[in-house]
């Protein structure tokens, strides 16, 4: 029996905890994306078109590369990988792309172009999306955009400080919980892109009664969830803590063991990707237990764009919609 829910309290606690009206990440890729446009203009003025047309390409070249370097390393450390060259190419080509439109358009300058949160009458379960590093809830623009199409209730939360430990975005995910709850009067689903699926656990393990009291499933996109190689070269504290074996992952699983109940994994669907350039091995991106899909060729950010993925985790969530544990005693 799920215990009732003081609403009039947890409005209070979410007026409180009310949502930061700015994103750290978006203002600093906003004023990259500001000062190189400015500084081509200048060059070009001063010094001609080829060298400003230069200028302008050195950034997304670079990243380029680096997504080639992400991609040979997964390719060689990663169990799964059967991808020919000619998918590899793809998989590049897409990533590269896709990351100079969230990092270059929707995080920095489209972040807030839907409301925080959507909540109109509806008979299905709230959805609350939990982001990922040096990311805002600009990611999540074309999986609200099918929410709003469906009619699925959303909270979407800015996971900051940027560079703190991931134990500090608990309150965060927390306050969406209840935000999600009080207005709908029904458990959740928590989607989780790469740290986000952390920060997720890490509130069930703080928060335990939860996990079986407001919680219909989570679901977990290239989450590190047994860290990732290429988290050793990161100098910040979260980063750290997505290290393969790190002392933080080892702490979470233990509060888990501690205060979870091992069948809580039954609750995830997780998404993995054989092509992920990010998180790999590619197998850290599963749980014992739970729902694991694989995608055999498919980038850190394509994996979370995928019509295969949006659709079926849509369509998971609302196989459980139907069942009367649903809605809570609120």
């Amino acid at each position: 029996m799920l215990r009732v829910v003081d609403r009039r309290r947890v409005l209070r606690e979410i007026e409180t905890s009310r949502q930061s009206e700015a994103s750290a990440v978006g203002r600093l890729q906003a004023v990259g994306v500001v000062v190189l446009v400015i500084a081509c203009g200048l060059v070009a003025w001063l010094k001609g078109w080829p060298l400003a047309l230069a200028l302008a390409m050195a950034p997304p070249v670079a990243s380029s590369c680096v997504i080639a370097l992400e991609l040979a390393l997964a390719s060689m450390l990663s169990r799964r990988t059967r991808a020919g060259p000619r998918r590899w190419a793809q998989t590049w080509w897409t990533e590269w792309w896709l990351n100079l439109k969230v990092f270059g358009w929707r995080q920095p300058f489209a972040w807030r172009q839907l409301p925080d949160t959507a909540m109109g009458p509806s008979d299905l379960a709230p959805v609350v999306f939990v982001h990922g590093y040096l990311c805002n809830r600009g990611f999540w623009l074309p999986w609200l955009r099918r929410c709003r199409a469906e009619g699925r209730p959303y909270v979407t939360v800015n996971l900051e400080p940027v560079f703190a430990s991931i134990d500090a975005y608990v309150d965060a995910i927390g306050a969406a919980v209840l935000q999600a709850e009080a207005a709908t009067g029904r458990r959740v689903f928590l989607v989780g892109h790469s740290m986000g699926g952390l920060a997720i656990r890490a509130w069930l393990a703080v928060q335990p009664q939860l996990a079986v009291q407001r919680v219909m499933g989570v679901v977990t996109i290239g989450t590190p969830h047994q860290g990732t190689w290429l988290a050793r070269w990161s100098r910040t504290t979260n980063g750290q803590q997505m290290r393969l074996g790190s002392d933080w992952l080892a702490q979470l699983r233990g509060r888990e063991r501690a205060r979870l109940c091992e069948p809580v994994y039954a609750r995830f669907l997780c998404w993995a990707s054989a092509a992920d350039n990010v998180v790999f091995p590619a197998e850290t991106a599963t749980l014992p237990g739970a729902e694991n899909r694989w995608v055999e060729s498919a980038g850190h950010i394509e994996l979370a764009y995928l019509p295969e993925v949006i659709s079926t985790s849509l369509a998971w969530m609302a196989a459980a919609d139907k069942s009367p544990a649903a809605r809570t005693n609120s």
